[in-house]
């Protein structure tokens, strides 16, 4: 049977260590702020925005809150942006995606103080990363290495394979899993036999963002799979890109959807706020 990665325990440790944290901080009389900005009202930015108010307040970092109309320009918002990079107050500014669009998202997040990046998505912490130097990692991604060390799971030395090529989840994936000294292979829709080089990993990362998309032929036994993908099936239930009922008698451990990766994401978020830019 499967090792069922809980990332909600997991992430949920990690909260409490960073209350503990944010606790001793406080007492030597030091805070930490973060500004988030949500453009419009699209249903499930609210909720995401709504699970980042309540992990700060849980942790104990101060949150401030920019609701902006759906017809905010791209400069009011540029000109926020930049009031908020100034302030020394403020550790963490955090755009909700996606922004209207009539808004150029790159220009959005190249205004960001990458010091203040914690979402890890400015092109200079994009860069640190594939060099191994200081700054903010996207979070995800973050959770994922996390979700793998604190469930036992050596990344060192296993063949890694990377289902998708997005900037915000494979290629930071990919970099993360070199500097743990994986061997890794990122696949996408170009890749030619998908499912024999995906048969190779001994740790297989699904975010190609298609519903149910790996079965069992796309799975080494005895395989380690964490799926990223989180989408709405017909019956409105939520489920990854891994087929998991099919997958899952033939791995060594799996991560569920809802309740693997994704509370993992808001955990790094909280991480990268409560500790800066790590090395």
């Amino acid at each position: 049977m499967a090792q069922l990665i809980d990332g909600k325990k997991i992430a949920q440790e990690i909260k409490d260590e960073l209350k503990e944290r944010m606790t001793r901080l406080k007492a030597a009389g030091e805070s930490r702020r973060l500004a988030v900005i949500q453009v419009g009202s699209d249903p499930a930015s609210t909720v995401y925005v709504n699970n980042k108010k309540k992990a700060c307040e849980y942790i104990g970092i101060d949150s401030l809150s920019y609701e902006q109309p759906e017809e905010t320009t791209q400069e009011e918002l540029l000109e926020l942006i930049g009031e908020l990079n100034a302030r020394r107050d403020v550790n963490g500014i955090l755009v909700q995606l996606p922004v209207p669009g009539h808004i150029d998202e790159e220009k959005i997040l190249l205004a960001i103080d990458p010091g203040k990046d914690v979402d890890g998505f400015h092109p200079v912490n994009v860069g640190n990363l594939s060099i191994g130097r200081p700054g903010y990692v996207s979070c995800t991604p973050a959770g994922v290495i996390q979700l793998l060390k604190r469930s036992g799971i050596t990344i060192e030395g296993k063949e890694c394979v990377v289902l998708g090529r997005s900037n915000i989840v494979g290629k930071p994936m990919a970099m993360l899993l070199l500097q743990e000294n994986g061997t890794v292979t990122v696949c996408h829709s170009r890749t030619k036999n998908l499912k024999e080089i995906a048969r190779r990993a001994d740790i297989l990362v699904a975010a190609i963002g298609r519903p149910k998309f790996i079965d069992e032929s796309f799975v080494k036994e005895g395989a380690v799979v964490i799926d990223v993908g989180i989408h709405r099936n017909a019956d409105n239930k939520l489920c990854g890109d891994v087929d998991f009922e099919r997958v899952a008698p033939h791995c060594s451990a799996i991560t569920p959807v809802p309740g693997g990766v994704g509370p993992m994401t808001i955990a790094m978020l909280m991480s990268n706020c409560v500790n800066g830019v790590l090395s």
